[in-house]
């Protein structure tokens, strides 16, 4: 699954997609996710309400058909989006996930609190607070200063600035999800040391 950049759900190997089933059946036998699931597939344990909060907003992003739950399929098109998606198409789905209310539109709060749950969930020691990183964002994007971001300020803005892009894109890494399933739910360390180990 190593470089999978500007592949298509339909260019996905085999290898890859047995190894995409393999984990979801693993972790989930009865071929539907629900939210707890999800929380444990993805090793999220003892998360703050607002870390929460996120967590159960992109679940219900992933939830395409909005059934409760996610599906072999649903897993495969998040994926897929998130690793491969085009910046546009990654862009709309960051616009539906910080939208916690889904109002057409992300106020400070919203992005505030969006921020500090993807810090407390990648346990990012970041320079700029949370507070004064929304600041930046609002300062940068919200071209009518309506305190509020619609998507088309939000696409413009972000894809005009290479810095805010870097960012969004990091804080969604999951780049760490692809190695777990790689190595059949291990540690990615502790597949290496248990591979040296059998040398």
């Amino acid at each position: 699954m190593g470089n999978m950049d500007g592949k298509t759900v339909e260019e996905l190997s085999t290898t890859e997609c047995h190894q995409w089933y393999k984990k979801f059946m693993t972790e989930c036998p009865s071929g539907q996710l629900t939210l707890y699931e999800f929380k444990q597939f993805f090793g999220l344990k003892n998360l703050s309400p607002a870390a929460n909060k996120y967590v159960e907003q992109m679940f219900e992003t992933f939830d395409f058909n909005k059934d409760g739950y996610i599906d072999f399929m649903e897993y495969v098109a998040a994926l897929s989006l998130v690793l491969k998606g085009k910046v546009d198409q990654k862009l709309r789905w960051y616009f539906k996930l910080y939208d916690v209310d889904g109002n057409g539109c992300i106020d400070r709060a919203e992005l505030l609190n969006i921020i500090k749950a993807i810090r407390a969930i990648n346990r990012c020691n970041d320079t700029m607070s949370a507070e004064e990183f929304t600041d930046m964002v609002f300062d940068k994007i919200d071209t009518n200063g309506d305190g509020e971001l619609s998507l088309e300020e939000f696409m413009e803005g972000v894809q005009k600035d290479e810095m805010l892009l870097e960012t969004l894109t990091r804080s969604l890494d999951l780049t760490h999800i692809v190695r777990l399933i790689q190595n059949d739910g291990q540690n990615p360390l502790e597949a290496e040391q248990k591979a040296q180990a059998q040398q």
